[in-house]
């Protein structure tokens, strides 16, 4: 995987911040981790090995590719 950062909101070099694999064209998301057992609850078709991360819909809107 070769990751090149398309943007962030945060600061200091703190998540979230979106990145795109040069390799695949796949979006690689860093944020926080959804940890709380009602809000896990809610999540639906979940995989082994996946898990969801938090970013504000800012930094999808300014930075995710629209194609």
């Amino acid at each position: 995987m070769q990751l090149r950062m398309l943007g962030t909101t945060s600061e200091d070099g703190k998540c979230p911040t979106l990145y795109e694999d040069a390799t695949t064209g796949d979006i690689v998301v860093q944020g926080y981790t959804v940890t709380d057992p009602e809000d896990v609850a809610q999540l639906q078709h979940v995989l082994a090995g996946e898990s969801f991360v938090r970013v504000p819909r800012e930094l999808l809107t300014r930075f995710a590719p629209t194609e």
